[in-house]
C-alpha cells in the first residue's frame, strides 16, 4: 500500500480550529471525546494491527475558582480563574501545534499516547500553580476575616459612641429648652416688676392725697360733730312729728280701704245696671282698598251702639225695581273699621277691673272665619296692635301692684286649653307628642269647673304671661281654607286664676279671668273644606250650634240648660249661667260676599243680648 493510498483513507478533520492556549478541562474533555471518536473510528478499508493499544482517555481536572484579593471594604468578590479567560484550544496535539508539524496519521496511536502524556504534565504543573495561588487566596481570606472581625468590632465601639452622643445631645437639648423658659420667665418677671413698681409710685401718690384728705375730713367731722348735736335735738321734735303723722295715715288708710269697698260696691253696681251678658260688635276694616267702599254696612254717626245691614235684592219678575232691604241691630257697643285696639279695651277695661276685685269675667268673640276674631282676642306684636288678652294682663298686674298699698297680695296661676274636633288639648305642653295625657271636664264640689291633667303656671309678671302665650300660639291647631290663609281650627281659651288677700283686714278674695277665642263659622261652598279640613269645619259649627242652643235656653229662662252637648259649652257653663261677668263679640267681615255670614252672626249676637242671666256675686271670704 502507497502512502497516496494510505492519506485517502484518513478520516477528514473540521476546517475550523480551536485557539491552542486553552487549558480549561471541562472544554478540553468534549474535545477529546470528538478527537478519539474520529481517531478509534476504523477506515473503510484499513484494520489496526491487533498488538496495537488505544490511547488513554485524559482526565479532565477543574481548575478552582478563583477569589479576588480582599479589599479594604472586608469584602471578598469572586472572579473567574485566569484559565477561564483563555480561548478553548482545537483537539489538536499541542506538541504537534507547537512544532508547526503536520498532524498524526490515525494510525500512529503511540505518538497520541506520548502527546497526551505530554498535556497531563502540563495539566498537572498547572495544578500545582493553582493549588499554590489557592492557598495564598485562603490566607488571604482569613485575614480579610479577621480584618472584618476587627472592623465590625470597631463598628459596634462606634455605635455605642453614637448613641451616647445623642443621648448627650437630648440632654443638651432640654436644657437648651429650659434655658430658654427660663429667659421668657425671666422677661415676663421683669416687666412685672416694672409694672408693679409704677404702681407703686401711683399708690405712694394716693397714699400722700389720702392723708391730705383725711386732714379735711378730720376738720369736717369736728364741724359736722357740732351740727350733729344741733340735729339730735331737731330729730326728737320730728319724732313727736312722725308719731303725730302716722296716726294720721293709719285713718287714711282706713279710710282708703272704706272708699275702696264703697268703689267696688258701686262699680259692681255700674256693671249690673249695665248688664251681666253684654255683646258687642266689631266690623272688621277691609284689607285692601279705601273703608268708605263699605256700602252695605251703615254705622249711624250719632249712634255708637245701632248697626244696619241693606242688601239691594234683584226683581225675580223683572217688571218692578230692585228693592233694597235693610237689617236694624242694637248692641252695647258697635266698633266701626276705623276704631282701634286701645278704643276697644277702654269698653271693656272696667269689667276685667271687676276679676281683681272678686268677680269671675268672662269675654269670648264670636264670628265667622276670617272676620278679625284673633286679632279682637290677641292682636299683633307691636303694642299699639295688641289685643284683649295680652291689655286685661296689663291691666291686672298693674292694678295688683297698685293695690299692694292698700296690704293686697295676689298669686296669679295660668292655663290654656284648646277644644280641637272635641277633644281638649293643652296648650302650654311641653313633653313629648306622643305622651300627651288625656283632659276630662270635671265639676268639683263647690261647682267650679276643672280640667284634668291640664298645665297650671304659677306667673309674677306679664312677660312671663306673654310667654305663655307665645308658646301656646305655636302649639294652636291653624290651617289654611278657602276663606282664611290663618284660620284656626279650634276654640282656645285662656284662663288666669286670681286670688288676693289682705291680711290686715283678714280678707280674701279668688275669681278667674276667662277670655275665649272661639273658631269661626264656616260654609262648605266658601272654604271648600276637605278631608281633615271638613273634619274640622263640622265640629266648629257643631258646636257653635249647641252654643246657640245654650244661649237660646237661657233666653228663654227653661229649667234644663243642654250645657254638656259639647265640650265647649260645658267649659264656659259658669261664664253662661253661672256666678260671671261675661262680654261677648261679634265679629262682621266687611266683605259684600259674606254678607248672609254677618247676617246669621248679628242674628245670634242678638239672642245672646237679650239673654238674662243671674247676678254675679263676689267670691269673698
Amino acid at each position: 500500500m502507497n502512502k497516496e493510498n494510505t492519506s485517502s483513507r484518513l478520516p477528514v478533520m473540521s476546517g475550523k480550529r480551536a485557539h491552542t492556549n486553552s487549558t480549561d478541562g471541562e472544554q478540553q474533555q468534549p474535545a477529546q471525546k470528538k478527537m478519539r471518536k474520529i481517531d478509534t473510528e476504523p477506515p473503510q478499508r484499513f484494520r489496526p494491527a491487533a498488538s496495537v493499544v488505544p490511547p488513554r482517555r485524559p482526565v479532565a481536572v477543574k481548575a478552582p475558582v478563583r477569589a479576588l484579593r480582599p479589599t479594604g471594604a472586608a469584602t471578598v468578590a469572586v472572579a473567574p480563574a485566569r484559565g477561564d479567560q483563555r480561548k478553548p484550544v482545537a483537539a489538536v496535539p499541542k506538541a504537534a501545534a507547537g512544532l508547526g508539524l503536520s498532524r498524526r496519521p490515525g494510525w500512529d496511536l503511540k505518538g497520541k499516547v506520548s502527546d497526551m502524556e505530554a498535556k497531563v504534565h502540563n495539566y498537572q504543573s498547572k495544578m500545582k500553580s493553582v493549588n499554590l495561588e489557592n492557598d495564598h487566596l485562603k490566607d488571604s481570606i482569613t485575614k480579610a476575616q479577621k480584618h472584618k472581625a476587627e472592623i465590625e468590632d470597631e463598628n459596634k465601639g462606634l455605635k455605642k459612641r453614637l448613641r451616647d452622643c445623642e443621648e448627650e445631645l437630648e440632654k443638651l437639648a432640654n436644657v437648651k429648652d429650659d434655658l430658654a423658659q427660663t429667659s421668657t420667665e425671666r422677661d415676663g418677671l421683669k416687666k412685672d416688676l416694672s409694672k408693679l413698681s409704677e404702681e407703686h409710685k401711683v399708690l405712694e401718690g394716693l397714699r400722700d392725697h389720702l392723708e391730705s384728705e383725711l386732714r379735711k375730713i378730720q376738720t369736717q367731722l369736728a364741724i359736722q360733730t357740732s351740727t350733729l348735736r344741733q340735729c339730735q335735738d331737731s330729730l326728737k321734735e320730728s319724732q313727736e312729728l312722725v308719731r303725730n303723722l302716722e296716726e294720721t295715715v293709719a285713718r287714711q288708710r282706713e279710710e282708703l280701704h272704706l272708699g275702696e269697698m264703697e268703689r267696688r260696691k258701686l262699680h259692681n253696681t255700674i256693671q249690673e245696671l249695665k248688664g251681666n251678658i253684654r255683646v258687642f260688635c266689631r266690623v272688621r276694616p277691609l284689607l285692601t282698598g279705601n273703608q268708605s267702599d263699605i256700602l252695605h254696612i251703615q254705622l249711624p254717626a250719632h249712634d255708637n251702639k245701632a248697626l244696619t245691614l241693606a242688601k239691594t235684592e234683584e226683581s225675580h219678575t223683572g217688571r218692578t225695581a230692585d228693592t233694597q232691604k235693610s237689617y236694624n241691630f242694637s248692641f252695647d257697643r258697635v266698633f266701626g273699621p276705623r276704631d282701634s285696639q286701645r278704643e276697644v279695651f277702654e269698653e271693656i277695661s272696667l269689667l276685667v277691673q271687676s276679676a281683681l276685685d272678686g268677680y269671675n269675667v268672662c269675654c269670648f268673640a264670636y264670628g265667622q272665619t276670617g272676620s278679625g276674631k284673633t286679632f279682637t282676642m290677641e292682636g299683633g306684636d307691636l303694642e299699639d296692635l295688641w289685643g284683649v288678652i295680652p291689655r286685661a294682663v296689663q291691666q291686672i298686674f298693674k292694678s295688683a301692684k297698685a293695690l299692694q298699698e292698700q296690704g293686697w297680695q295676689y298669686t296669679f296661676t295660668a292655663s290654656f286649653v284648646e277644644i280641637y274636633n272635641e277633644t281638649l288639648r293643652d296648650l302650654l305642653y311641653t313633653g313629648k307628642p306622643n305622651k300627651r295625657p288625656e283632659h276630662e271636664i270635671r265639676k268639683v264640689s263647690n261647682n267650679e269647673i276643672t280640667v284634668t291633667n291640664l298645665t297650671y303656671q304659677k306667673v309674677n309678671n306679664e312677660d312671663e304671661v306673654q310667654n305663655l302665650i307665645m308658646l301656646a300660639n305655636q302649639n294652636r291647631s291653624t290651617a289654611r281654607t278657602g276663606m282664611n290663609d290663618h284660620s284656626s281650627r279650634s276654640h282656645s281659651v285662656f284662663q288666669l286664676d286670681i286670688e288676693g288677700q289682705n291680711s290686715d283686714r283678714d280678707t280674701k278674695c279668688k275669681s278667674v279671668l276667662c277670655l275665649v277665642d272661639l273658631a269661626g263659622s264656616e260654609r262648605v261652598q266658601k272654604s271648600q273644606s276637605q278631608g281633615e279640613r271638613f273634619k274640622e269645619m263640622t265640629a266648629i259649627n257643631s258646636s257653635l250650634t249647641n252654643l246657640g242652643i245654650v244661649i237660646a235656653a237661657l233666653a228663654n229662662k227653661e229649667n234644663f240648660i243642654p250645657y254638656r252637648n259639647s265640650k265647649l259649652t260645658y267649659l264656659l257653663q259658669n261664664c253662661l249661667g253661672g256666678n260671671s261677668k261675661t262680654l261677648m263679640f261679634v265679629n262682621i267681615a266687611p266683605e259684600e260676599e259674606s254678607f248672609s255670614e254677618s247676617l246669621n252672626s248679628l242674628r245670634f249676637a242678638s239672642k245672646v243680648n237679650d239673654c238674662v242671666i243671674g247676678t254675679a256675686s263676689a267670691n269673698r271670704k
